[in-house]
């Protein structure tokens, strides 16, 4: 029987190594009001990186200007590169490595804040901006597929070791891998195959971008969480198709919908009193009125997407790393047992960025988070989480 793998050991990841298999995940900052890197995001991304994580991961770096959920997400071009690289600089300086994720928010993305059109695979209304989202054209999908390939290069530049693709929580890709979403007839649309085909193409375009000099992951859905949208027995088919392409180094698992379920990636409390004060108006009374039956709560539990997961794991043989209530050093070693490679954290190290260093000297620490998910909101009004200090 094989031993598994020390969580803290050096690891490889494409062509980069690790110092220890503990990934900080992506995790919205608010902390770009111009849409670009201001001092408290690098030392948002400082912090877990001091703490001991192997590699922090920069969340929703827009391939394109209407790509952002919000204005003031931060959007890869040339005048980001200079605060792009001082928030490397400050990773490598802690001993960790630096991932960007990519991704285009697509139906996720508020026009009414961005100022331009957000795009879905089919016509379709978002209920966050409340506003009907316009059906993406062929010339679009091709303008956003390239342009994936530029943010990485610019990624490059900027000195990430890493960069992340947003496959995830029904975001531009996302989205047309949904049954619910994709109703499109032409060669978008329909099958499976057809859905997928902009995750592939995105995923080869990165890989053309970049080619060994970065590693490349992509954070996948397993399950949107959503009635008819897309499941588990499709994702592990779409797992396969990305090895097959080889286009990836390693996959994150993820799961819910941004856009249609957005607690269901979280599990916990759901704070819909906090997220509606958090809202302008007329979202906020929007949240108010109809909160309840957008923002669910669902129960947490220790390694929550592990079921899940454990069915990737059993399909294909890339890299995996498993996110979802890794909180101990427990979890950590149930993840190397159970044959994953990689583990992510995201709410702990809000909680307690030295967290991980405090999980090596200690094997028996647990996490503080309470799993209320007042973090969440705080986002949404530039605010400091209540939970960090």
């Amino acid at each position: 029987m094989t031993t598994p793998p020390d969580v803290f050991a050096p690891a490889t990841l494409g062509p980069i190594t690790l110092r220890n298999r503990i990934i900080k995940s992506a995790t919205f900052e608010g902390r770009t009001p111009d849409a670009l890197v201001t001092d408290e995001l690098i030392e948002f991304h400082r912090r877990p990186a001091a703490g001991g994580v192997g590699m922090s991961t920069v969340a929703y770096c827009a391939v394109a200007p209407e790509g952002r959920t919000e204005r003031g997400q931060l959007w890869m071009r040339p005048d980001a590169v200079p605060g792009l690289r001082r928030l490397t600089d400050a990773i490598h300086a802690e001993g960790a490595a630096a991932s960007a994720q990519l991704g285009h928010a697509g139906p996720v993305a508020n026009e009414k804040s961005t100022g331009l059109p957000a795009l879905a695979p089919s016509r379709s209304f978002n209920p966050l901006s409340m506003r009907m989202i316009r059906s993406a054209t062929t010339a679009d999908i091709t303008r956003i597929t390239a342009a994936h390939g530029t943010a990485a290069r610019l990624a490059v530049e900027s000195g990430f070791d890493a960069v992340e693709i947003h496959f995830g929580h029904n975001y531009f890709a996302s989205a047309f891998l949904s049954p619910k979403l994709n109703r499109r007839t032409d060669s978008y649309g329909g099958s499976l195959e057809n859905r997928a085909r902009v995750v592939r193409d995105v995923a080869r375009t990165v890989r053309d971008a970049v080619g060994g000099r970065v590693a490349i992951l992509a954070k996948l859905n397993m399950d949107d969480g959503v009635p008819g949208g897309f499941w588990l027995d499709e994702a592990i088919q779409v797992a396969g198709l990305l090895e097959q392409d080889g286009s990836v180094d390693a996959l994150e698992l993820t799961m819910g919908s941004s856009l249609l379920n957005p607690m269901y990636l979280f599990k916990g409390d759901a704070p819909v009193r906090e997220f509606a004060a958090a809202m302008p108006q007329p979202v906020r009374l929007g949240v108010q009125l109809a909160g309840k039956s957008l923002i669910h709560a669902y129960p947490y539990r220790d390694l929550f997407m592990l079921e899940h997961a454990r069915q990737i794991r059993a399909a294909v043989t890339l890299p995996l790393v498993l996110l979802g209530g890794v909180t101990d050093r427990a979890g950590m070693d149930t993840a190397m047992a159970e044959g994953f490679e990689f583990v992510a954290m995201a709410r702990a190290l809000l909680r307690e960025p030295d967290l991980v260093n405090r999980i090596r000297s200690e094997s028996g620490t647990r996490s503080l988070c309470i799993h209320c998910n007042k973090c969440m909101p705080t986002i949404f009004s530039g605010a400091r989480c209540v939970l960090v200090e």
